[in-house]
């Protein structure tokens, strides 16, 4: 994933819209992230801020296509997937 651009929407809330590859297919998405608005020391001095980033994806938008009919019908594999980053970012001093 590669951001480029960050809406905050709100003190703890922003967008981040950026291109993410997957299987060798880049395309853009957009990222909900919610986390600390202020940056806290770590023991060692560091500055740290966490948050949580979320999305929804179709697999197939990233050419993974693989799938299996189940004898009592449906599918082995969904297309829709829920991601979820835990984000802990570290600035050093």
């Amino acid at each position: 994933f590669k951001s480029k651009k960050v809406t905050k929407l709100g003190e703890t809330k922003f967008q981040v819209a950026g291109d993410l590859t997957i299987h060798g297919v880049t395309k853009e998405v957009v990222l909900d992230v919610e986390g600390s608005a202020t940056p806290f020391k770590d023991p060692t001095g560091n500055l740290k801020l966490g948050g949580i980033a979320t999305t929804k994806l179709n697999r197939q938008d990233f050419g993974l296509q693989w799938n299996k009919a189940l004898d009592s019908g449906g599918v082995v594999i969904g297309n829709d997937v829920a991601v979820t980053i835990d984000l802990e970012l570290i600035r050093e001093p």
